[in-house]
């Protein structure tokens, strides 16, 4: 592998416990009258995209600007409040440049929420930055992982992702990545076998990544 990429939420810091928790008690209750829907639905997704799938799907109570709104400022709460890096993320960038491999975040995070991140944890050490904001179709559909290798000039073939959500396991194995999938222990019930491998803490995710470049 010449590339590694990572999803951020529940990969590179540990917010996905604090979405799945905001989600089912707080915004899902808001916005739809029929639930309770299930944060695996949607884990993975562009927030956009998850309103339209709550439309869809369910009676939902509040407008998009509303919905939005709300899920921008649960955002920004929790990336510079709570969520915290995982062990070992930095030395692991580090290790993988000192070893000639590119390196990206590929996130359904718009680019604000994500530059939340990179700034408070200062994480230069990435060679690209990749919003599902910025392609026609965010995870499941393999777009944001294709522009991702595209833009790190790297086949998708050599690239590796970690992902811990079936919405973004999906999408790294349909843009022909082999997938480590992470269960980061927000959700149990995520499908994760589509991946090649699936490890259960971030000392083993490490390993993992460290074995297959």
């Amino acid at each position: 592998m010449t590339a590694v990429l990572f999803d951020m939420d529940g990969v590179l810091v540990d917010s996905e416990d604090y979405w799945v928790e905001r989600e089912r008690e707080e915004i899902f209750p808001e916005v739809v009258d029929d639930g309770p829907v299930q944060p695996a639905e949607i884990a993975g997704m562009n927030y956009r995209e998850i309103y339209d799938y709550l439309a869809e799907h369910y009676a939902v109570t509040v407008g998009r600007e509303t919905f939005l709104g709300l899920f921008d400022r649960t955002a920004r709460e929790i990336y510079t409040e709570h969520a915290a890096l995982l062990p070992g993320v930095k030395p692991l960038l580090s290790d993988l440049h000192a070893a000639g491999h590119r390196t990206a975040i590929v996130s359904s995070s718009p680019p604000d929420w994500i530059d939340l991140v990179v700034d408070r944890f200062a994480l230069d050490e990435f060679d690209a930055v990749v919003s599902a904001e910025t392609v026609d179709r965010g995870k499941p559909a393999p777009d944001v992982y294709e522009r991702a290798a595209a833009t790190l000039g790297v086949a998708p073939a050599e690239c590796l992702a970690a992902e811990d959500s079936e919405h973004g396991v999906e999408a790294a194995v349909g843009a022909g990545m082999t997938v480590i999938g992470y269960r980061s222990g927000a959700d149990e019930s995520v499908d994760l076998s589509a991946a090649a491998v699936v490890v259960e803490t971030p000392a083993a995710l490490r390993d993992e990544i460290r074995a297959r470049v």
